[in-house]
């Protein structure tokens, strides 16, 4: 019992970077009714563009976080002009195609870029555990949830009470009326777009610095992994992301101390099939009715 409250615990905290890929992922189907496929596979690419800093500043991850966060939101910029902004909204399919192009481009690139090979990633912590008892808590680990939830806060912030929040929900609820009364939805996307950037940026960060290294066979777990949570906590609930995330990733690493590393994700989307079944419009998605 012991072992599975630790294997949760960490995972847990680690899920922290799951909800901030979820986060993403139902923020951008919230606003334009669409899923962006390429976001996690950016988002690694904002972590490795933010790794880049080592070269000039070896031995600070600080410049690698900040430049990543930066990196994402000018990705994210760039996949809607590229994939979103001259699609007609009312063509799902073809702006759905054109974010899987974006995520296999990217993969691509980076598999390139590195020859296909990990990459050591500098840590936020180096220090011994903590203990609390019989609880060993990583200071890794902490301190990559207390970066996430402070992310969280300030994006919750952002969105509930700043009048680019106020606009970005009046168009996710009603885009028509929205733009009557004088929204413009072509900024409201695109400032979608760079926030859930950014947020991704530093979820591909703190996951290589969590990891110790990054991969470019990290993008399509990541995009499984951030969809999983998005549809888990109900596509379009923010609050829904996170507890998803945290639970996602708590469940992860139990499945791994039972079974294995290979069969882990095995079990992940067996919950997924679940949830489909029990609660399809997730933990706190809502239900849908036409007119």
């Amino acid at each position: 019992m012991l072992d599975f409250l630790q294997t949760g615990l960490d995972g847990a905290l680690f899920g922290t970077t799951y909800a901030l890929i979820g986060i993403g992922f139902t923020l951008v189907f919230g606003v334009m009714r669409k899923i962006n496929m390429s976001y996690a596979a950016s988002s690694l690419t904002a972590a490795y563009v933010g790794l880049s800093a080592t070269v000039l500043m070896p031995g600070l991850t600080l410049p690698v976080v900040i430049l990543s966060l930066i990196a994402g939101g000018l990705i994210g910029a760039i996949i809607y002009f590229l994939c979103f902004r001259f699609i007609s909204r009312h063509n799902e399919l073809a702006s759905l195609m054109a974010s899987v192009g974006a995520l296999l481009t990217f993969e691509e690139l980076l598999v390139h870029a590195t020859n296909g090979m990990p990459m050591a990633y500098p840590s936020l912590m180096d220090g011994r555990p903590w203990k609390f008892g019989l609880i060993t808590v990583r200071q890794d680990l902490s301190v990559v949830f207390l970066v996430c939830v402070v992310a969280m806060a300030i994006f919750l912030a952002i969105l509930y009470w700043t009048k680019l929040g106020m606009a970005t929900r009046a168009v996710s609820q009603q885009p028509v009326a929205a733009q009557l009364c004088g929204i413009p939805l072509e900024k409201v996307n695109l400032s979608t777009f760079i926030m859930t950037g950014s947020l991704g940026g530093l979820a591909g960060a703190l996951v290589g610095t969590s990891v110790g290294v990054l991969s470019p066979m990290l993008a399509l777990p990541l995009t499984v992994k951030g969809l999983i949570v998005a549809v888990i906590g109900g596509l379009g609930s923010i609050p829904g992301a996170i507890i998803a995330g945290i639970a996602v990733g708590a469940f992860e690493n139990i499945f791994q101390e039972l079974r294995g590393v290979t069969e882990r994700d095995i079990y992940v989307m067996l919950l997924l099939f679940v949830f489909l079944l029990v609660r399809p419009n997730g933990l706190l998605g809502k239900h849908r009715f036409r007119d």
